[in-house]
């Protein structure tokens, strides 16, 4: 092969290269694994938007990750115990609650990641209908009109649940919480219907006691 010719070719796989990074960049970023600064779509805008109910984001929800978007995703990371890195990653996705486009160790969907992570540092060690429980009240919240509509927005929700200050959401995640997890999103409520739930032994609230309780499992008075 002479000069012109290699020349020639090594032009085309170039030309071959660019034309593959661009079809990339065009793809739905639903199948994308992490998103970082220059990264666009639906799922940043989403991204952006639970950033923003959250405190840790302060500009347009326009779906484009600039800076701004890295510096709230760094802070996100920070206060959940992730790498703050500023690239939304597969953890950062599901501790936000979005799609990743990958399954969690037990194969389960965001939603079930997240919630298992609740139920783990919440309930570790209670009996099994405990743990289903607190995932109940979960998605109890979601359907009430005093807390957020998304799974995200109730566990999140500052002061919610004393596992996010406390390290416990950022342990292992038991495996029973991902079972746990499913039986909860497939409708199984061992609460009663409860949006609200302690321990006697180490609650600190008069006000908590004062709501209606529906049942006792374990340590846990699950209340309305």
């Amino acid at each position: 092969m002479d000069r012109k010719k290699l020349a020639a070719a090594l032009l085309a796989v170039f030309a071959v290269n660019i034309a593959i990074i661009g079809i990339l960049q065009t793809v739905p970023d639903a199948y994308a694994e992490s998103f970082r600064r220059g990264s666009s779509g639906e799922t940043v805008k989403k991204l952006q938007q639970r950033l923003s109910d959250w405190g840790y984001y302060t500009g347009a929800a326009d779906g484009v990750y600039g800076s701004r978007t890295e510096e709230a995703v760094k802070k996100f990371q920070k206060a959940n115990g992730l790498t703050p890195d500023g690239v939304a990653g597969p953890a950062t996705l599901a501790a936000a609650g979005l799609p990743s486009g990958q399954t969690g160790s037990s194969g389960g969907s965001a939603d079930v990641n997240l919630l298992a992570r609740l139920i783990s540092a919440e309930a570790r060690g209670e009996p099994y209908s405990g743990q289903v429980a607190v995932g109940a009240v979960v998605l109890n919240r979601m359907e009430h009109p005093s807390f957020p509509s998304t799974m995200s927005g109730v566990i999140y929700q500052k002061g919610a649940f004393s596992c996010l200050d406390d390290g416990q959401f950022n342990e292992p995640v038991a495996e029973s919480a991902y079972r746990a997890a499913r039986e909860a999103l497939n409708g199984w409520d061992p609460s009663g219907g409860a949006i609200y739930y302690f321990n006697p032994a180490t609650a600190t609230s008069r006000w908590i006691w004062s709501r209606p309780l529906l049942v006792t499992i374990g340590k846990h008075r699950f209340c309305k």
